[in-house]
């Protein structure tokens, strides 16, 4: 369809939440249409009556706004091609039913499951190569077929393949020319005995009134590929460009699934991850401009896609990877960026404080600068700087913070010595570069080694051993609180 504008859709099926693989395919239809100057239409698949939820609808399109990839037409949007719900398409389904009956390009089975079986079983034994439906109700005269649904009998309804049809074959645009044979294609069922499509029926439907040209979706569906080629060729509608994208591996080797963690877009929400880092991370699962960048901002992703980038072979989601990937992103944020819409917000939502402008913006800003950099998502921030909000009498000591760094014979001798440095520093001068000024003899006058004085002088005002630049870190608590910290500290040094 070279003259034809790109219209791809996302369809997922609300059974359940948006998970990783599904959100791939999105990101992957999206930059397409956007790359394409073309439409991305989102689309609920709902016809699973017993799994399908307006809950999981929901969860599904606060995932899809979270991960930035607005949709031109769909629920909440609206368009010229809806509704956007297949529950809501009803009509339509029958319509194309009626339209291939016409035709004579569909008819009723009236088999039943054990006639089925038996025939499966014969064909077996026979070793015939076809081993699909045996057309047993292919040729009922019609008369008949009407009076025996007149009188309820139960049926499905059947595409009726030719038997002339020979091979399929699917330029797939990421796996190249895939032929199926036609041996394997049978007569399969279009209309269930309950009166609603079947999946290969409706989204075929679906897609030829939507004008879709592209179906861009995981290589699990690549098996559908045949049997949709023929409702498109009984329908007399334009097939689209497949592009069959691989699935998602664990670091194992095997099929991403929970044993691997998470695998909820929400659950990576909550876990702290930006979703500008989360959608290059996954855009480049299986995709990359050149082979060599790996950061690639939402703009550029929405420029450069393209499915001849695409690759046949399957992607291994590495959680490493994604964790330095935030960093990076973060990394990028200014100090200003970072305080406004990351530190405050999670150090509020942990209680930590409640009014923000009692501390005023350089105070924030130097925050940020020492804790950006040590944050992998958005969950360590206030693991890396509560401390900073603790006071004297609240602090938290975890154990190793005490046996390490306190509970050692001359650590009291330390604390001590650091106490009488840093009385002397006035709440004027109580800088960063005083505070470091003020400690650094003590290692030399006590005759210790460095890391063992600023290992306890650590630990008592940060009640760990691992924390931000200790100077900076006990400017912005301020100095009273540094040296009651210290006091308390020696209470449990030898």
């Amino acid at each position: 369809m070279p003259d034809t504008p790109v219209r791809v859709r996302f369809a997922p099926s609300p059974t359940g939440k948006l998970h990783v693989g599904g959100a791939r395919t999105a990101i992957f239809n999206w930059a397409f249409a956007r790359a394409n100057h073309g439409s991305f239409i989102l689309r609920i698949d709902d016809t699973d009556p017993t799994r399908s939820t307006e809950e999981n609808t929901q969860i599904i399109l606060r995932a899809m706004r979270w991960l930035g990839l607005d949709w031109d037409e769909g629920p909440e949007v609206g368009g010229d091609f809806g509704p956007y719900a297949q529950t809501e398409r009803a009509a339509m389904y029958r319509e194309a039913l009626e339209q291939l009956i016409a035709k004579g390009a569909a008819y009723p089975c009236f088999c039943t499951p054990e006639q089925l079986e038996e025939d499966r079983q014969a064909a077996r034994a026979r070793k015939d190569p076809f081993q699909g439906y045996q057309r047993r109700c292919r040729d009922l005269d019609p008369d008949e077929a009407r009076k025996r649904i007149e009188a309820g009998e139960p049926h499905v309804w059947r595409i009726k393949v030719p038997l002339d049809r020979g091979d399929v074959v699917v330029n797939d645009a990421v796996h190249g020319q895939v032929t199926f044979a036609a041996r394997e294609l049978d007569d399969f069922v279009i209309f269930r005995s309950d009166g609603t499509p079947t999946y290969n029926f409706a989204t075929v439907v679906d897609d030829a009134a939507m004008k879709i040209t592209h179906v861009i979706r995981g290589d699990d569906h690549l098996s559908n590929t045949p049997r949709q080629v023929m409702v498109y060729e009984a329908l007399g509608a334009p097939v689209p460009v497949f592009a069959h994208i691989s699935m998602i591996l664990g670091t194992d080797g095997k099929k991403l699934s929970k044993r691997h963690g998470a695998t909820s877009v929400e659950e990576y929400r909550d876990a702290g991850y930006l979703s500008d880092a989360f959608v290059n991370y996954l855009a480049l699962l299986g995709w990359s401009p050149d082979g060599e960048t790996t950061i690639v901002p939402r703009e550029a992703l929405a420029k450069t896609f393209s499915l001849e980038h695409v690759s046949k072979n399957p992607a291994t989601f590495d959680p490493k990877k994604l964790d330095w990937m935030n960093a990076e992103y973060i990394n990028a944020m200014t100090d200003q960026d970072f305080a406004n819409t990351i530190l405050i917000p999670e150090l509020i939502d942990a209680g930590l404080i409640t009014k923000p402008e009692d501390r005023d913006e350089a105070w924030w800003l130097t925050l940020a600068s020492i804790v950006k950099p040590r944050v992998k998502h958005l969950g360590e921030v206030v693991s890396v700087c509560g401390m900073i909000f603790s006071h004297a009498d609240t602090l938290a000591y975890d154990e190793k913070a005490v046996s390490k760094g306190l509970a050692k014979e001359g650590m009291g001798s330390v604390l001590d010595a650091a106490q009488q440095a840093l009385g002397t520093l006035s709440e004027d001068c109580w800088t960063e570069t005083a505070i470091d000024a003020a400690l650094e003899p003590l290692p030399e006058k006590l005759d210790m080694k460095k890391r063992l004085v600023f290992q306890a002088i650590r630990a008592a005002i940060c009640g760990n051993l691992v924390s931000p630049p200790l100077g900076t870190t006990m400017q912005l608590i301020g100095r009273d609180d540094c040296l009651a910290r210290i006091a308390r500290a020696r209470t449990m040094a030898l």
